[in-house]
């Protein structure tokens, strides 16, 4: 997340950042710190050659820039992503960039036409877009940060910058109509049109967790067919990359159409660098790198140079694929980058061959014409993916990426002790609470004149809990998804001194997500109870479970982050029934 990231220095969490409202945003922040650090690199050895590694979460979901880059798209896609492509298209045989006997391939009939939907709709739709290009124009804004920063060294004709665009192609998690929260997609639950529109105002502020509609994603991949995940077409595995080394790359402005892939890039550095590549580091026999430099593609001239990485396999999530000599062989598979829970049978998956020297976007299916060359390329594609661990193929989705299913050290534990100062343990290796009954006991100090302050959180924004004292009274605050916020309340006040709390919570069960009952205790007097209509199946985001306070976006509107607690958490025991 821009607003709110959890972030580690080394192995220490990052606790305390500024608040969204005081203008931090985590691209800015990232691009501080590379200049920093490569200052702080050429002042202490002026002489040594530096690598910098930037990698921006931007503009992976969540869509999250300043509000006044979003301002300067408004309208501006108005027009829908059928004609946006189609522009795009046009633009791109305009600079060269592609052939100029590309075609533009159709939208897969499974994404909804623009012309679909109402009026109304388009409108919220083009806010998604235009809080994508705001997110994309800022993002381009802190790269040339840093990239002006080592001109300002005198240091940039002889730096060999290499800019990658993106990663997989554009991603088609944002559902068929986007979403203003995607914790709750990942969750496998989709927001209505009418949820969206109650965003428009604030989409990609710190509110909200957004992310584009499918068919913004498939207009983003112009000319290529589908969209990231999609490891088959061009589409999920194409994007551009720049490289710029003035002082060795002396043609500006030439295209080079060899086949690479990201493998390829440290191989590059190596050789740009004179370094061999390294046969041990620290003692260990090191794997042989599969890339290929680049570096032949250097010279003047060189845009008609052989390629020399020739064979690539490809697949995620089932969908596959293998380059070999200008032809490559697809599978697509049938289970959809929007549907990101359960799996497919495999055994249905149609193979195709495009020709990728007369066929720049896979726009014909050669695999009727050449039945040969299509078996020759699928045992390519079984050698390849035996020889780097592809099998067995799994197309599960959440089930994979959700780390919170994995073993972890709470595992199978139904009693956890934690001491009140504990460090904050990110939910992936937090334990669960979820789908089940459970308590929260806390032994608090709590100074004669009172306290405040979160005791217990886990989550954020996107959806969470929190267990707190504000006002003098313990209350236990529940989100789901930011579309339902439930609140129970102590109806006494909370003494002072030694004070044992515990909240409590009877799931109502019938599967996972249901909803369930919370009754807080004050040394075992009950003083509060409520409904929760609903609870989170899955996770409720990328943020941490707390201890004494509330790190990165808060659960509760009821206060700001960090909200730490005045008194003294002592300990918190947690029991999962």
């Amino acid at each position: 997340m821009e607003w709110y990231p959890t972030l580690y220095e080394n192995q220490k969490l990052v606790e305390t950042l500024p608040l969204p409202e005081e203008g931090y945003n985590l691209t800015h922040d990232l691009a501080d710190r590379a200049i920093a650090w490569i200052n702080q690199a050429k002042t202490t050895a002026p002489d040594r050659p530096f690598f910098a590694y930037f990698a921006p979460g931007a503009v992976h979901a969540p869509h999250q820039p300043p509000a006044e880059y979003v301002a300067k798209y408004q309208g501006q896609f108005d027009q829908g992503w059928d004609k946006l492509r189609e522009e795009t298209f046009a633009r791109q045989k305009k600079l060269g960039v592609i052939p100029a006997n590309a075609e533009l391939t159709p939208r897969p009939e499974q994404m909804p036409a623009w012309d679909s939907f109402s009026p109304e709709d388009q409108k919220i739709l083009a806010r998604q877009m235009e809080t994508y290009a705001g997110f994309l124009d800022y993002t381009d804004y802190e790269i040339g940060r840093v990239v002006d920063a080592i001109a300002d060294r005198g240091e940039l004709d002889n730096t060999l910058v290499i800019y990658i665009n993106g990663d997989n192609g554009a991603s088609a998690e944002g559902s068929l109509i986007g979403s203003c929260n995607e914790v709750m997609n990942l969750n496998g639950l989709n927001l209505t049109m009418a949820d969206n529109r109650r965003c428009y105002d604030s989409w990609g502020s710190p509110e909200t967790s957004p992310h584009y509609a499918v068919s913004w994603a498939w207009a983003m991949d112009s000319p290529f067919r589908w969209t990231k995940q999609v490891a088959s077409y061009l589409g999920g595995i194409r994007n551009g990359m720049v490289i710029s080394w003035p002082a060795n790359i002396k043609e500006k402005g030439g295209l080079r159409s060899q086949f690479g892939h990201v493998i390829d890039i440290a191989p590059t550095i190596l050789e740009a660098a004179g370094i061999p590549e390294p046969d041990i580091y620290n003692g260990i026999a090191q794997k042989p790198m599969e890339g290929t430099s680049l570096v032949y593609t250097f010279e003047r001239g060189a845009a008609t140079t052989p390629e020399r990485h020739t064979m690539q396999y490809f697949e995620m999530l089932g969908h596959r694929a293998l380059y070999k000599d200008g032809m490559m062989a697809s599978a697509f598979h049938n289970r959809l980058p929007w549907i990101n829970a359960g799996t497919v049978p495999f055994d249905t998956d149609k193979w195709e061959l495009f020709d990728l020297s007369h066929d720049f976007t896979q726009a014909r299916d050669l695999s009727t014409a050449q039945p040969e060359t299509l078996k020759e390329l699928q045992d390519f594609f079984l050698v390849e993916a035996e020889k780097y661990n592809v099998f067995p193929l799994d197309d599960r989705f959440a089930e994979r990426a959700d780390v919170t299913l994995r073993p972890g050290f709470f595992t199978g534990r139904k009693h956890i002790e934690f001491a009140g100062n504990m460090p904050s343990i990110p939910e992936g290796s937090a334990p669960s609470t979820k789908n089940a009954s459970h308590t929260i006991d806390v032994d608090l100090m709590v100074p004669p004149q009172g306290a405040e302050g979160v005791i217990v959180s886990e989550g954020g924004l996107t959806s969470g809990f929190s267990l707190y004292v504000k006002d003098n009274k313990l209350t236990y605050d529940y989100n789901w998804f930011d579309l339902e916020r439930t609140s129970i309340a102590a109806a006494t006040p909370l003494p002072t001194g030694k004070v044992h709390v515990r909240f409590d919570f009877a799931y109502d069960g019938g599967g996972p997500g249901k909803g369930g009952t919370g009754t807080l205790y004050v040394n075992n007097r009950k003083v509060g109870q409520g409904k929760i209509p609903k609870t989170v199946a899955g996770r409720f985001g990328v943020e941490a479970m707390d201890f004494g306070k509330d790190l990165q976006s808060p659960v509760s509107q009821s206060y700001q982050p960090p909200f730490a607690f005045t008194g003294v958490v002592e300990k918190v025991v947690l029991d999962i029934k």
